[in-house]
């Protein structure tokens, strides 16, 4: 059993190796919804082979959009031990993965921190939500090679309406600060990420004026070279989306547009998603694939 207090919201859950406790409502052991290669990440990471993507279950946000509801807040997936954690990366990896990358494993790093303890042979991706806290990431230091974080929300007011986190904006910061200090600058071999950290942040409708307000952060925050920034727009109505007005439609080509003009004008070196990028069918399917 284990005292949970990896994430920002330090509820102390007695979380043991099958019942799930906390706001994540999972066990102490992981629980994985699918294992493959994938070929949507950012095109340094996805590379020619794919990303040896590892989905975990549940979820420390409460994010009202999310396009991984079904096992980010329906909890589906299975329990693996961390054993079989390890045969499904090197499975992966058999398979020509150009890293593991560990998706929404915030509330796993207890569970990632002891499965690489003996490193993998390819660079490691942790893939959050940028809901994490510096002490659980120091804790990963020198065993995570590339840094994948959301910075969703920089207004404690839409954090806490959208994700029910009010502190998500100063976490997310202080997390993605710790992050660029272990990386360092990405570094590129070959036109794939070896290292480094790259920001995401998924533009909302009709919140562009937010989008801008992260970009201006980013820009501010991070010199030139130090990181990327990937500006998502394949936003589409997912989850509990319909309840909220604002969320309930698609993302107009003019506000992708703009995003876009944006970050180009800012210098923000980085990725830009085509509207065809909002598509369900991008979405991969949770079905226990490779677990």
């Amino acid at each position: 059993m284990m005292v949970c207090s990896l994430c920002p919201r330090l509820c102390r859950a007695e979380r043991t190796e099958t019942a799930g406790r906390g706001h994540c409502r999972m066990p102490e052991l992981p629980v994985v919804a699918r294992a493959a290669l994938h070929m949507w990440e950012e095109p340094p990471i996805s590379g020619t082979r794919g990303s040896g993507t590892v989905f975990f279950s549940g979820c420390g946000l409460d994010c009202v959009f999310c396009q991984n509801d079904q096992i980010s807040h329906r909890d589906f997936g299975k329990g693996v031990t961390v054993e079989r954690l390890r045969e499904i990366c090197q499975a992966l990896i058999a398979q020509g993965a150009h890293n593991i990358n560990f998706v929404n494993p915030t509330h796993y790093a207890h569970v990632v921190a002891r499965l690489l303890e003996e490193p993998l042979p390819v660079p490691v991706v942790w893939n959050s939500g940028g809901y994490d806290r510096v002490e659980t990431l120091r804790a990963l230091e020198g065993k995570v090679d590339i840094y994948l974080p959301d910075l969703k929300y920089l207004t404690p007011a839409l954090a806490e309406r959208y994700s029910g986190a009010a502190d998500y904006p100063a976490a997310a910061a202080a997390a993605i600060r710790e992050m660029v200090r272990q990386t360092g600058p990405c570094q590129m071999e070959d036109g794939l990420l070896k290292r480094g950290t790259v920001i995401r942040h998924l533009v909302l409708p009709g919140h562009l004026a937010e989008a801008k307000g992260v970009m201006d952060f980013v820009a501010g925050e991070f010199p030139a070279g130090t990181v990327l920034f990937s500006l998502m727009s394949q936003y589409l109505p997912q989850g509990r989306a319909g309840e909220f007005p604002q969320l309930d439609r698609w993302l107009r080509g003019s506000e992708a547009r703009a995003a876009q003009a944006y970050m180009e004008a800012l210098g923000l070196e980085g990725f830009t998603q085509e509207g065809s990028a909002a598509d369900a069918g991008y979405i991969p399917p949770f079905d226990l694939t490779g677990v």
